[in-house]
């Protein structure tokens, strides 16, 4: 009997789905529609590149040319660690000290209090998140940790932003943000987290699941 678990650990889109201060909310229009008698329900999308759940890109913070459709497929997918942090504001190195990270972990994802947000369907965008300090980020690149995924709209905490995006993608690490983590126990799983692949950009939205 196959007993494989698949959990969808991805934001679904909406018109109401959160967004980074400044940016536009996603905008969905249907511009063909069977019932108006054309051929096919065709709908048209205008959003960020960074919305929902989306992986971050070396040139979304550094000066370079390496866009989302650079990053590794290998190691968007494969064996992941997800370990569960209390709450508090900031994501320290100390506190991912303490958290029992496998030795041979290469794919971290970090549940905090952030995915409460998803939970009660929040729509509006709030500094009061978790993050990675800076200090977290060269723990990560020091551990060898080669994907860190987050569970709200930036791996950094607020008044970190540069400095921890920085450190990590520049030790070429992988970045996955705002993923729905509030079903998952902290346990190893198989991680699948694909990208559109978009010739340049910054990021894209992806799609990401954890197989048990």
């Amino acid at each position: 009997m196959d007993m494989t678990k698949i959990y969808d650990i991805s934001l679904t889109l909406t018109e109401h789905t959160p967004v980074w201060p400044g940016s536009e909310r996603a905008h969905f229009e249907q511009i063909l529609s069977r019932g108006k008698g054309d051929d096919a329900n065709v709908t048209q999308m205008n959003m960020c590149a960074h919305i929902g759940t989306h992986v971050d890109a070396p040139c979304h913070f550094l000066d370079v040319k390496d866009g989302v459709e650079t990053l590794p497929l290998d190691i968007l997918t494969g064996p992941a660690q997800v370990i569960e942090l209390p709450k508090a504001k900031t994501i320290s190195a100390e506190a991912l000290q303490s958290a029992k990270i496998s030795p041979d972990t290469k794919r971290l994802l970090i549940k905090t209090p952030n995915s409460l947000e998803w939970t009660k369907g929040a729509t509006e965008f709030t500094t009061e998140y978790m993050g990675l300090s800076a200090d977290a980020a060269v723990f990560l690149v020091e551990k060898g940790i080669q994907l860190i995924g987050v569970d709200y709209l930036s791996v950094a905490a607020f008044d970190e932003m540069v400095p921890t995006h920085q450190i990590l993608l520049k030790a070429g690490i992988v970045i996955v943000e705002a993923l729905d983590l509030s079903q998952i126990t902290p346990e190893d799983y198989t991680l699948y987290c694909l990208p559109l692949k978009i010739a340049g950009a910054d990021g894209a939205p992806a799609r990401a699941i954890l197989v048990k």
